[in-house]
C-alpha cells in the first residue's frame, strides 16, 4: 500500500511538472539580443575641431629667413634695426603660417543607439557620410551604411 502511495505520488508530480511547463506565464513580447549583426541607428553627430599648438619651427624658420632679409637693407645701424626687425616679423609670420597649416586637425564624434540599447561613440578623422537616423553596422571601429 505504501508503495503505491509512492507510485502516485511521482505520477502526479510527474503531471503537475508537465502541466506548469505548458503553462502560459506572460503575453509580453521578448527580444533577445546578440544573435545578429552589431546594427545601431545614428543619434549625434559632433564636429570637433582642433585647437592648433605650433611646434615653433615656423617662428624659428620665419625669424631667420626675416633676419637674413633685413640684414640685407642698409648699413650700420639701420641695417642692425632692419636685422632685428625682420627677425621679429618673420617669426610672427612663420608662426601664423605654421598654425594656419594646422587647421585641417579635425575629429568627427558619431554617437549612435546600438539595437542592444548600448550607446556607442565613434571619433573619426574623416568626414562622415551619415546622417541622424541612418541604420549603420558596426564591424570593429568602422561604421557603414545598413
Amino acid at each position: 500500500m505504501q508503495s503505491v502511495k509512492s507510485a502516485l505520488a511521482i505520477v502526479g508530480f510527474g503531471l503537475g511538472s508537465l502541466l506548469a511547463a505548458c503553462a502560459t506565464v506572460g503575453t509580453e513580447p521578448r527580444v533577445v539580443y546578440g544573435s545578429g549583426p552589431p546594427t545601431g541607428v545614428v543619434e549625434g553627430i559632433d564636429y570637433v575641431p582642433h585647437q592648433p599648438h605650433p611646434s615653433g619651427a615656423g617662428a624659428i624658420i620665419g625669424g631667420v629667413a626675416g633676419g637674413v632679409l633685413g640684414h640685407q637693407i642698409g648699413s650700420g645701424t639701420g641695417n642692425t634695426i632692419a636685422t632685428i626687425a625682420g627677425a621679429i616679423g618673420g617669426a610672427l609670420v612663420g608662426n601664423e603660417i605654421e598654425r594656419r597649416s594646422r587647421r585641417g586637425d579635425e575629429d568627427f564624434r558619431v554617437g549612435i543607439r546600438m539595437d542592444d540599447g548600448s550607446y556607442r561613440v565613434f571619433v573619426t578623422e574623416d568626414t562622415p557620410d551619415l546622417r541622424i537616423g541612418d541604420r549603420v553596422l558596426v564591424e570593429g571601429d568602422r561604421i557603414d551604411r545598413y
